[in-house]
């Protein structure tokens, strides 16, 4: 898994149909738009070894989903800052107006992260701030355990849940294949603070017993993002497989717009003029050690600005391309209603990691 992970990024900053561009949270991007990975689950738990990872924001993310919560209070009584940007940006027009916040501040400024510190706080520390202003939107949740639409014979909203179908259909009907799963609802993404990234999933059987899943994602982070979509979604088959008596065999991860974040203003501009020098550099790299060289090369050039470079994600991925991949590790899952787990149902063994790389994701 983690070979696939870092050759899949070496591929979005080497590859010829690879491109530089401004992405919609002023940032830009190194892109590459189409590819798929496929993961072994009887080899062990996708989870990445090159980095440390936060495996218990991802567990507690995923039992948010299953749960069909929106509002980010769950995850902020535990630790978890997942979603706190994009909630605080999407509330952040009603927060003015109740003048809680003052209005004019930059994103990304020092104001701005000020006041996101204060926003997580409350939070977690007041129910009623919480419950006015923790909610995230009809995001995927909403989407996955009470999908909405009006029914025209019936004359009125029909709710469906969509991750509960799954699982009795997969008992019915093992090899089928319309047991998928959307969170992409058109008319409900414009009020969402974030429009699905991970869109859709499909799940079948291969008639021996084994579950196969697959995800199809439109937009991936790939230095934060993605570690964590793997992962999550290896935790959901091994969920849903021992749900219908059967066992996860594959999970398979279809890429559309797979990118690094290469940082804000003067940092983003580097990069824009720099791309095909970097991309050469890289291509050039035959020995894991020689990628800190080209890191070397990129911290000598970029423009300094401490602001920016926790938003650059090129200098993280290369940091993490050259350190070796450890054995993947073990998951164990207690067997329940997947709406009933808890934190402490999940066991993680034998994980084995390097050091963690911090970076900021882009709102």
């Amino acid at each position: 898994m983690v070979k696939q992970y870092l050759d899949h990024s070496r591929e979005i900053l080497t590859s010829p149909r690879s491109n530089f561009k401004m992405g919609s949270k002023g940032s830009g991007l190194v892109s590459l738009f189409g590819s798929q990975n496929s993961y072994n689950l009887r080899e062990g738990f996708p989870l990445l070894t090159t980095k440390k990872m936060f495996h218990k924001g991802l567990i507690h993310e995923l039992i948010w989903f299953m749960r069909g919560e929106t509002n980010i209070k769950y995850l902020e009584d535990n630790k978890v800052k997942i979603w706190r940007r994009d909630a605080f940006q999407h509330n952040l027009p009603s927060l003015v107006k109740e003048r809680i916040f003052s209005e004019g501040m930059k994103k990304y400024s020092e104001n701005w992260e000020e006041a996101l510190s204060e926003y997580g706080q409350r939070i977690k520390e007041e129910p009623e701030f919480a419950e006015r202003f923790g909610d995230a939107g009809p995001i995927y949740g909403k989407q996955w355990r009470n999908w909405e639409y009006y029914d025209k014979e019936k004359g009125k909203i029909v709710e469906i849940d969509q991750l509960k179908n799954m699982i009795e259909g997969l008992k019915k009907k093992p090899m089928g294949k319309k047991h998928i799963v959307s969170a992409w609802q058109p008319g409900d993404v414009p009020k969402m603070s974030l429009p699905p990234c991970h869109v859709m999933f499909q799940a079948t059987s291969d008639g021996d017993g084994n579950l196969e899943m697959q995800l199809y994602q439109r937009s991936c982070d790939e230095f934060l993002g993605v570690p964590y979509n793997i992962a999550s979604y290896a935790l959901l088959t091994q969920i849903i497989a021992q749900e219908v008596g059967m066992n996860p065999k594959t999970f398979i991860h279809s890429f559309g717009d797979a990118h690094f974040y290469s940082g804000l203003n003067q940092r983003g501009e580097w990069y824009q003029q720099n791309f095909n020098q970097l991309q050469k550099k890289i291509r050039g790299v035959s020995d894991r050690t020689e990628y800190l060289a080209v890191l070397e090369w990129i911290n000598k050039n970029l423009p300094e600005s401490s602001n920016e470079k926790k938003y650059d994600h090129v200098t993280a991925i290369l940091q993490q391309l050259s350190r070796e991949p450890k054995k993947l590790p073990t998951v164990e899952i207690s067997k329940k209603p997947f709406d009933e787990l808890t934190i402490d149902d999940f066991v993680i063994k034998d994980y084995q990691y390097d050091k963690p790389i911090r970076r900021s994701m882009a709102v």
